[in-house]
């Protein structure tokens, strides 16, 4: 069962996603918080497996929220469900430590997707939000970097690769590729492990970075 805390500011968005997440048998709410103080106390005392955390609310916001979690509860994961996909507020999110950033607009089942992915160590980021990621990276004029890494690298891998820059989770991908969902998790570990990077994300950046995509 995946305990999660939702903090939003607004009440009725708040009970209206505990009922959206109360239907699914995979799922229990494990309280609701108005702020990020809020979320950081229920944290504390419910130990949940995800927050589901809202970016912009009086006094203490998400980013707030998110860096005290993650400074006192590492191991919990935070998904940020916000209406907003500016910079400004997803560099916010992504540099407190958030391990998502989704928006509001999207369908309830893909809320529920996505909080179990976070849950299973997967970041997640909607389609609008990962655009502004590229359109960032694209901007900086980023120099290839060759290197012996990249010399080395299978079309296998470059294929799993560049549906990770994509946004794609491991069954997207198996389906793309025609591949088992088992393999396609190996395939990315191993490219990690070959790569020297942390997550998906490094992944990501990785290959734009290194022209891949």
């Amino acid at each position: 069962m995946i305990r999660v805390v939702i903090a939003d500011d607004i009440q009725i968005l708040r009970q209206g996603l505990a009922a959206i997440l109360g239907r699914d048998k995979e799922i229990s709410v494990a309280g609701l918080a108005a702020d990020g103080q809020e979320a950081w106390e229920l944290c504390k005392k419910e130990k949940p497996d995800v927050v589901l955390m809202d970016m912009r609310m009086p006094e203490y916001d998400g980013s707030w929220g998110i860096t005290r979690i993650k400074e006192d509860f590492p191991e919990v994961k935070i998904l940020v469900l916000t209406t907003f996909d500016d910079k400004e507020t997803v560099e916010a999110a992504v540099g407190s430590g958030a391990d998502g950033y989704i928006l509001k607009e999207m369908e309830d089942e893909r809320v529920i997707q996505s909080i179990k992915a976070v849950c299973a160590g997967i970041r997640v980021f909607g389609d609008s939000v990962f655009e502004g990621m590229r359109r960032q990276l694209a901007a900086a004029a980023l120099q290839p970097v060759q290197s012996a890494e990249t010399s080395k690298l299978t079309g296998r891998e470059k294929e799993l690769m560049r549906c990770v820059a994509r946004g794609m989770d491991n069954k997207e991908i198996a389906a793309e590729l025609f591949l088992a969902e088992g393999t396609v998790r190996n395939g990315i570990s191993r490219l990690l492990e070959k790569l020297k990077l942390k997550d998906r994300t490094q992944l990501a950046v990785f290959t734009v970075k290194n022209r891949l995509d």
